[in-house]
C-alpha cells in the first residue's frame, strides 16, 4: 500500500497518483475517473467510455452471436 498526501490545488484540494498505479491500471493524465464514498473510504473508479466504431470493429472476432431477446408485453401502440 502506498501514500500520498492531500495538496492544495487551487480552492480545492487534490493528490497525485503515482506513475506505477497509472501504468497498472492504463491511466493516462486527459482520463476520467468516477469518484464515491464508501464505508469511509474513498473509490476512484475508470469512468465507462464509449468505444469509437473503429475501437469495436478492432475487438471483433469474426462472429456473429444471434440471439432472441424478450421486450416483454406490448405497452403502447407497437406494431405487431
Amino acid at each position: 500500500m502506498e501514500q500520498v498526501a492531500i495538496r492544495a490545488w487551487g480552492n480545492s484540494q487534490g493528490i497525485r497518483i503515482p506513475k506505477d498505479i497509472l501504468k497498472a491500471l492504463d491511466l493516462k493524465s486527459s482520463d476520467v475517473l468516477d469518484i464515491l464514498v464508501k464505508d469511509d473510504t474513498i473509490v476512484l473508479k475508470k469512468a465507462f467510455k464509449h468505444k469509437t466504431f473503429e475501437e469495436r470493429l478492432a475487438e471483433y472476432n469474426g462472429k456473429i452471436e444471434i440471439t432472441e431477446f424478450d421486450w416483454g408485453e406490448p405497452k403502447g401502440r407497437e406494431m405487431l
